[in-house]
C-alpha cells in the first residue's frame, strides 16, 4: 500500500512538472500598452510609472512600446505589481508584458551537393522554369518596386545587393537602430536574410546570380537575431506601409509537428492595418514561406502566419517536381515556387555573407523570395493591384505541369489544385501579363456563418452538415468564393491523431490538418482558425460538411464545443468575368515632374500611368488641358483620377459624403452618410502558450484535489509509524547520497533490545526511498 501511495505521488509529481516545463515563458522587461489621449498623455503615464517610452509601435496609432530598467530582461514570472500600477491609470485600456517567442528561420542545411553555378530554374535549363525570362523580355524587371525582407538582418554593402539596397525599407529592430546588418559569427548563422534578399533582386552582370527582379530595391529587417517578441514582429510587419510594397518572410512557430501558435494581437493589428492603409489603401503585400516542418509531419495549417486569408503562403517543388522532404502539405497553400530536393537535384543560387555567393540556398525559406520577386515584376506592370487583386492573379498563374502528387483534384470551378502546392508552379511571364488586363476586383465581403454552438461528442467521427445560402438579401451576399476559414474548439486526449476535412457545395474536400504523429498535447484547438484556398471562385450556395476523425487509439475522447464557417469573397460571378486588352496605356504627355498630362484613347490619368478605370480610394474628374496643334492654342477635356476622403474606399467625389464603399473594418453609417473610422478586431484566437497556461492550472486544482487526501493519509500512517518505532526505543539513522538524477536514501534501523524468543541480537534492516532530484529544471 505504500509503494501504491509513493507511485501514485511520483507520477502526479512528474505531471505537474511536465506541465509547468511546457508552458514556461520568457518574460522581457517591454510593454505593449494601449493608451487614449495621445503622445502627452503616454510620455506622462511613462515617466509617472518608471517607464521608458520607446515611442508608438505604429505611426498612427494608440499603442506604445514601454520599458523598466528596473525589471529584468528576462524573468521566468510576470512583473505583477508594475503591470498593476499601469492597467490602473485611467487612459490605459490594454497593456501586455511581452514574452519571447519561438521563431525559427525556415533555411536547412542539406547533405553537401555539387556546386552549379547556372540558376536552373530562371533560365529555360529546364522544360519548365518560373517563366521569368518572358517577363523580363516585356521589360519588366521591378523597377519602382520596393521589397523587405524580414529576417536576421540584410548584407546592404554585398556587391550584388549595394546598388538596390533601400535604407527606407530597412531597420534593425533588434537593436533599435536603422542599419539591418547582419551580426557576424563563426558560423555565419545570420546569413538568411542576406540569401533571401539576392534571390529577390541581386543586380544583373555582377558577381553572383541575378536576383528575379533584378531593378526593384531591396530592403531587410533584422528581427530575428534578439529577443521575438509580439511588438517586435508587429513594428517589422508594419514598418513605412507607404514606402515598401512587399514584405517577405521565411519564419514562422517552430515546425515541430507540435506547436499550434499565430500571431498575437500586435502582429495580427499589423497586417490588418496593412492590407487596410498599406500602399496607399491598396493593401501591403505579405509573401509567406509555408514551412519547413514535413519531416517531422507538420501541418501549416498549424501555423496561424502562413495560414492567414492577408498572407501568400508559397510552398515548394524540386528540380525534377517532386513534394521536397521538408515540405508541409496544407489546404491554405497558394503557390509553388522551386527550391532544393535530394542529393541529386540542384538548389538555389543567391548571395552569401561575407561578400560571397551560394548555390546551396534551401528550404521554403528559397522558395517564398523568388514567388517575391515574381509578384514584384506583376506590380510594376500594375501598380494598382490589391493585395487580394494579387492573389486572384496568383491563382491563374499557377499550374500543376509537372507536379508529383497524389492528391492533385479538380476544385468545383475546374480548376486543379493540391494540398502540396496549391494551384501549382507559379508562372512570371503569365502573371505580369494578367496584370496588365486585370480589373481590380470588387470590395472583400465577409459572411459568418455559426454551424454549430451546442456540445458533441468526438468518438471515431464526427460529421456536421450544414446548409449555407451566404448571407443572400443582405450587402454581405457572395456569389465568388476566395478564402474559406473553419473557427472551432475542440478538446481531445491527444490532439495529434485528429484529421479534420471540409467538403464545399461543389464537392471540394481540403484537409484542414492531418495527423500529426509528435504532437501529443491533450489541449485540442481553442478557438482556432483554419483556412482553405481550394474552393477559389466557387459559388457558397448550398451543403458544407465538416469532418472530425480520430486515426489514433479508440480510447481517445473529446468534444467539439463549436463550429463557425467564415467566408470571404465578392458578390461578382469571377468565372464568368473577362480581361481587358489592357488595362493601362501609355502616356502621349508629360509635365517636367514626369506626371502625365494626356492618355490615348478612354484612359485616364494616374499620376505617371494611364488606366482604363481608377483604383480604389480614388474617382474620375474631368479637367481642362491647354494645348497648341498646328499653331493654335485650343482647351481640351482630359479625364484624371482624384483621391478621394481618406473615410472612402470608393467614392464619386471628395467629400465624405461621396463615399460609395467602406474599406475593410468600416461601416457605412446611414445617419452621417459617411464611412466609420477602422475599428479592427483585436483577437483572432487563443494561442497556445494561454492553453497550457490553462490546462497547468487546471493540472495543479487536480493536484490540490487528490493530493491533498492523499498526502493527509501518507502523514498520518507515518506518524503512527513513527510513534510505534519510537515506543520500541529505535535508534534512527539517515544517510544521503546523490548519484546520476535520483537521490537515494538510505533508512537504516537498529533495534537496542534482544529478540525474547531465540535471544540473539536483531540484524540491522535497510529501507530505500527513492525521490526526485530536485535540481529538475523546472
Amino acid at each position: 500500500m505504500s509503494y501504491i501511495r509513493q507511485l501514485l505521488v511520483a507520477v502526479l509529481f512528474t505531471s505537474i512538472v511536465s506541465e509547468f516545463n511546457s508552458s514556461k515563458q520568457q518574460y522581457t522587461n517591454t510593454w505593449a500598452v494601449y493608451i487614449s489621449g495621445g503622445a502627452g498623455e503616454a510620455r506622462r503615464i511613462a515617466r509617472k510609472h518608471g517607464f521608458i517610452n520607446l515611442g508608438r509601435v505604429f505611426d498612427d496609432g494608440c499603442y506604445y512600446y514601454f520599458k523598466h530598467k528596473r525589471v529584468s530582461k528576462r524573468s521566468v514570472n510576470p512583473h505583477q505589481m508594475r503591470h498593476r500600477r499601469l492597467e490602473k491609470e485611467p487612459k490605459v485600456k490594454w497593456l501586455e508584458q511581452q514574452v519571447v517567442k519561438s521563431r525559427q528561420k525556415r533555411a536547412f542545411s542539406v547533405p553537401s551537393d555539387p556546386l552549379y553555378h547556372k540558376q536552373w530554374y530562371l533560365n529555360n535549363a529546364i522544360p519548365n522554369d518560373l517563366n521569368v525570362l518572358s517577363a523580363w523580355k516585356r521589360g519588366y524587371t521591378g523597377e519602382g518596386i520596393v521589397v523587405s525582407i524580414l529576417d536576421d538582418g540584410i548584407e546592404k554593402n554585398h556587391p550584388d545587393l549595394a546598388k538596390n539596397y533601400d535604407p527606407k525599407a530597412s531597420f534593425d529592430i533588434n537593436d533599435d537602430d536603422p542599419d539591418p546588418q547582419p551580426r557576424y559569427n563563426f558560423n555565419d548563422e545570420n546569413r538568411h536574410g542576406t540569401r533571401c534578399a539576392g534571390e529577390v533582386a541581386a543586380v544583373a552582370n555582377n558577381l553572383c546570380g541575378v536576383g528575379v527582379a533584378y531593378n526593384a530595391k531591396i530592403g531587410g529587417v533584422r528581427m530575428l537575431d534578439g529577443e521575438i517578441t509580439d511588438v517586435v514582429e508587429a513594428r517589422s510587419l508594419s514598418l513605412n506601409p507607404q514606402h515598401i510594397h512587399i514584405y517577405s518572410a521565411s519564419w514562422g512557430p517552430e515546425d515541430n509537428g507540435q506547436t499550434v501558435e499565430g500571431p498575437a494581437v500586435l502582429a495580427s493589428q499589423a497586417f490588418l492595418r496593412g492590407i487596410t492603409k498599406g500602399r496607399g489603401g491598396l493593401g501591403s503585400i505579405f509573401v509567406w514561406a509555408s514551412g519547413n516542418g514535413g519531416f517531422q509531419y507538420d501541418d501549416c495549417n498549424c501555423d496561424g502566419y502562413t495560414n492567414s486569408i492577408y498572407t501568400l503562403s508559397v510552398g515548394s517543388t524540386t528540380q525534377l517536381g517532386n513534394v521536397p522532404w521538408y515540405s508541409e502539405a496544407c489546404s491554405s497553400t497558394l503557390t509553388t515556387t522551386y527550391s532544393s530536393g535530394t542529393r541529386l537535384e540542384k538548389q538555389i543560387v543567391t548571395t552569401d555573407l561575407r561578400l560571397r555567393c551560394t548555390e546551396k540556398h534551401t528550404g521554403t525559406s528559397a522558395s517564398a523570395p523568388l514567388a517575391a520577386g515574381i509578384i514584384a515584376l506583376a506590380l510594376e506592370a500594375n501598380p494598382t493591384l490589391t493585395w487580394r487583386d494579387m492573389q486572384h492573379l496568383v491563382v491563374r498563374a499557377s499550374k500543376p505541369l509537372h507536379l508529383k502528387a497524389g492528391d492533385w483534384t479538380k476544385n468545383g470551378v475546374g480548376r486543379k489544385v493540391s494540398h502540396h502546392y496549391g494551384y501549382g508552379l507559379l508562372d512570371a511571364g503569365l502573371l505580369v501579363d494578367l496584370a496588365t488586363k486585370w480589373l481590380t476586383v470588387n470590395p472583400q465581403r465577409e459572411c459568418s456563418i455559426d454551424i454549430s454552438k451546442s456540445p458533441q461528442v468526438i468518438s471515431d467521427k464526427l460529421v456536421i452538415k450544414k446548409y449555407v445560402d451566404p448571407c443572400s438579401q443582405t450587402k454581405k451576399y457572395i456569389r465568388s468564393l476566395e478564402h474559406v476559414v473553419v473557427r472551432l474548439s475542440l478538446s481531445y486526449t491527444r490532439r495529434g491523431d485528429l484529421r479534420i476535412a471540409l467538403t464545399s457545395p461543389s464537392g471540394t474536400y481540403s484537409k484542414l490538418v492531418d495527423v500529426r504523429p509528435y504532437d501529443t498535447s491533450s489541449h485540442g484547438y481553442r478557438d482556432w482558425t483554419f483556412m482553405s484556398v481550394h474552393c477559389w471562385d466557387e459559388d457558397p450556395k448550398g451543403i458544407w460538411m465538416l469532418e472530425i476523425e480520430n486515426k489514433g487509439s479508440s480510447t481517445n475522447t473529446g468534444v467539439l464545443s463549436y463550429f463557425k464557417l467564415l467566408l470571404y469573397g465578392t458578390d461578382e460571378n469571377m468565372m464568368t468575368r473577362r480581361t481587358k486588352d489592357t488595362v493601362i496605356s501609355h502616356c502621349i504627355n508629360w509635365n517636367e515632374d514626369g506626371v502625365c498630362e494626356e492618355c490615348q484613347g478612354n484612359f485616364v490619368i494616374f499620376g505617371r500611368l494611364c488606366l482604363v478605370t481608377c483604383p480604389p480610394h480614388y474617382y474620375n474628374v474631368s479637367r481642362i488641358l491647354n494645348k497648341t496643334m498646328s499653331g493654335v492654342r485650343r482647351n481640351f477635356t482630359v479625364d484624371t483620377c482624384a483621391p478621394c476622403h481618406p473615410s472612402c474606399y470608393s467614392c464619386d467625389g471628395y467629400s465624405v459624403n461621396n463615399c460609395l464603399t467602406c474599406p475593410p473594418f468600416s461601416n457605412y453609417d446611414e445617419k452621417q452618410q459617411s464611412c466609420s473610422l477602422p475599428v479592427y478586431p483585436r483577437h483572432f484566437g487563443r494561442s497556445e502558450r494561454n492553453d497550457q497556461m490553462d490546462g497547468l492550472h487546471k493540472i495543479v486544482v487536480v493536484a490540490i484535489l487528490i493530493g491533498a487526501p492523499v498526502a493527509l493519509i501518507c502523514g498520518v500512517t507515518s506518524l503512527s509509524w513513527l510513534i510505534l518505532r519510537l515506543s520500541r526505543r529505535q535508534t534512527v539513522m539517515v544517510t544521503t547520497s546523490v548519484a546520476g538524477a535520483s537521490e537515494t536514501t538510505q533508512l537504516h534501523v537498529q533495534h537496542d533490545t534482544s529478540d525474547e524468543g531465540t535471544g540473539s541480537s536483531e540484524t540491522e534492516s535497510t529501507y530505500f526511498i527513492t525521490r526526485f532530484d530536485q535540481r529538475l529544471d523546472h
